[in-house]
């Protein structure tokens, strides 16, 4: 049995697979970043006004990891021909303890008031987002399998579109919609590694066109007809606040914010162990079937975690903690987001795109058809090029990806891409089973 593992199972091991060395590796490419894109004139200059850095720093860890030089998850094939799996800590540490960490430092200084005196076209773009996946899903199936009915072909257990459902729930949600719709749709598990390997593909394609577009957006809201000024308005109203509070740092300022960052991400994970058991109680003593899994999220310690946070910093920002964000604070949450966005970076291996290239087909498609009905609201309502890059993240990459976008426009606005996850949470499996409806009748068709 073993032999025929090492025959089957290759050797992936990258370069450096010590989480120590590889976090060293990935800080140094984000120090060459800022060093580079703070050059004031010559090729650098012209090269991020082009290319956005925070595009840069999902990028080159992604390259990394193509070129094997460090990797997420990697097999080593012994000398007895034994196969084990092995994985990187850098993305959960930094989801679970930098991005909470990271958010509280940010929503220091929100103006809530303001936030929601956007208006509700941040929503709609939100739904719309939502209503892109549910269409896009079974015009995928119908588009694919007309010219490729084995692509989409499959029977019980193995049928695709049971396994498409899980893309569903995680692109209207996040990880718990996806496991809700796994349990739903009975989807064999040993193909589910193979939807799990296109929705990290197709969701990372379509972040990296999300983080290119940040660097247009100026140009994007223009040919929108896009109405900007209450973004600019609280852009402003934060930039001024900052000034006004401005101060060189001493060392008690660093450690009070350190204590609030990482005294927040360990009460949110207190609360979030507590909520996420009493839910879950709460979940499994529902009848089985959509009603219970339309609530599974509840039961997610990572939706706690990312709700409590938030919560804290809302509530920190109407006490005196808010002139912190003088001493740097925001500036501190931004540090932890590029780490986060860096961890992300290192989970995609370009060479995985022409692997399994059907399903990978069906994705994209998939994702087109959501970025289509994006633009066409967008342009219809006038939305700003940030509602359509937040209410799509919201969608596709959920709490982790969300914020990092949002925070791209401005730190202050972080907390607009993290209440629209949260509402994508209380969705996404609902979502996910209207899709999955859809998606059934177009496969058998």
């Amino acid at each position: 049995m073993q032999d025929t593992i090492s025959e089957i199972v290759k050797d992936t091991t990258p370069l450096f697979t010590n989480d120590t060395i590889v976090f060293g590796v990935l800080m140094i490419a984000l120090g060459l970043i800022f060093f580079t894109s703070a050059k004031k004139s010559g090729f650098w200059n012209q090269f991020y006004k082009i290319v956005p850095a925070l595009f840069v720093a999902y990028f080159i860890p992604a390259l990394l990891t193509t070129f094997g030089i460090i990797a997420p998850e990697w097999i080593t094939v012994s000398e007895t021909n034994e196969a084990v799996e092995h994985s990187s800590n850098l993305y959960y540490v930094s989801s679970r303890y930098l991005l909470p960490a990271a958010l509280v430092l940010m929503t220091l200084s929100i103006d809530l008031k303001a936030v929601f005196n956007l208006g509700p076209k941040a929503l709609i773009m939100f739904l719309a987002g939502t209503a892109g996946i549910i269409i896009g899903g079974p015009v995928a199936v119908l588009l694919v399998g007309s010219i490729s009915p084995e692509t989409v072909g499959g029977e019980g257990a193995d049928a695709v579109w049971r396994g498409l459902s899980t893309l569903a729930g995680s692109w209207i949600g996040g990880g718990a919609n996806q496991t809700a719709m796994l349990e739903i749709y009975d989807y064999n598990q040993k193909l589910y590694g193979g939807m799990v390997f296109v929705d990290i593909v197709v969701a990372n394609i379509w972040m990296a066109i999300i983080l290119i577009g940040i660097g247009k957006s100026a140009r994007i809201d223009k040919w929108l007809g896009a109405d900007t000024s209450a973004i600019e308005s609280l852009k402003d109203k934060m930039s001024t606040y900052a000034k006004k509070v401005d101060r060189n740092p001493t060392l008690t300022d660093l450690m009070i914010l350190a204590a609030i960052a990482f005294g927040t991400v360990s009460f949110a994970h207190f609360g979030a162990g507590y909520l996420s058991s009493f839910f879950d109680n709460f979940v499994n003593g529902l009848a089985p079937g959509i009603t219970r899994n339309m609530f599974t999220f509840l039961s997610s310690s990572f939706f706690w975690m990312i709700t409590i946070t938030t919560v804290i910093g809302i509530i920190l920002s109407y006490t005196k903690a808010r002139s912190y964000e003088g001493a740097g604070a925001s500036k501190f949450g931004t540090v932890f987001i590029y780490i986060l966005v860096a961890s992300i970076g290192m989970k995609m291996d370009l060479t995985l795109i022409f692997e399994n290239k059907g399903l990978i087909v069906i994705g994209l498609v998939w994702m087109l058809i959501h970025a289509v009905l994006l633009i066409f609201i967008a342009k219809l309502i006038k939305a700003p090029y940030f509602f359509l890059a937040v209410g799509s993240q919201a969608n596709v990459g959920g709490a982790a990806s969300a914020p990092i976008v949002a925070s791209a426009f401005h730190p202050s606005l972080a907390t607009v891409g993290v209440l629209l996850a949260v509402f994508g949470y209380a969705i996404g499996t609902l979502g996910a089973v209207a899709c999955t409806i859809l998606m059934q009748l177009a496969a058998v068709s």
